[in-house]
């Protein structure tokens, strides 16, 4: 289980609260808001009204002790950037702000945070889904159900091939390509025989709940 806290509470964070917990994370909702705050309060682990360009709330709420903060805050910029600075400021370890413009991504950035976003309807989840498996790199929904998924071989895979993994049999997903370290070398279609190195990256295919099961593998 991973904790999170989730500042701001309009479409995209509403999405992103309601599903990392539905995934079994911590969640912690905060927005000045009271009556969305209400709305999310049985959907989240804690839901709190405040401030958070208040860095004594922030510190109230123990944010440094989160695996990551979400600053989901669209109406204001300047309200956004001072937040993620903050965050960054008192140690959060990974910190992911939603951008409205580019020029909002490169200020946010520059300032260190360590991912930006650029909500569409479904982004919501997806940044979720990605969170919530330990090994999810990033992944494109081709449907409800089926997904294409940039992922790290569980520790159990090192050193084995495809045939020795059974990975479609087990699985119920097929690998279209393996990229090595280093991003150097790519093998698409790979054969039976591929063997699974240390920091290589799989591009897998298959059902979003096959690929889930993947995903959290050890």
């Amino acid at each position: 289980m991973k904790s999170f806290v989730i500042i701001g509470l309009g479409r995209f964070g509403n999405a992103v609260a309601r599903e990392l917990y539905k995934r079994g994370n911590e969640v912690l909702a905060i927005d000045m808001d009271e009556d969305a705050v209400q709305r999310i309060a049985d959907f989240v682990t804690h839901a709190v009204v405040g401030d958070a360009k208040d860095e004594n709330v922030l510190r109230s709420i123990g944010v440094r002790n989160f695996d990551c903060a979400i600053v989901a805050i669209a109406s204001d910029i300047q309200d956004s950037v001072l937040v993620t600075l903050m965050l960054k400021e008192m140690g959060v370890k990974f910190v992911i702000g939603k951008a409205q413009s580019q020029l909002h991504s490169k200020v946010l950035q520059r300032i260190g945070a360590d991912k930006v976003v650029f909500p569409e309807d479904d982004m919501g989840n997806r940044l979720a889904q990605t969170l919530s498996s330990s090994n999810v790199i990033d992944f494109i929904e081709l449907s409800q159900d089926f997904s294409i998924v940039e992922i790290n071989p569980p520790q159990s895979w090192l050193d084995k091939t495809l045939k020795e993994l059974s990975v479609r049999a087990q699985f119920g997903i097929n690998v279209l390509a393996v990229r090595g370290e280093g991003h150097k070398i790519v093998t698409i279609s790979p054969t039976a025989d591929q063997v699974i190195h240390p920091g290589d990256v799989l591009i897998v295919i298959g059902a979003n709940d096959d690929i889930e099961r993947l995903g959290n593998l050890r």
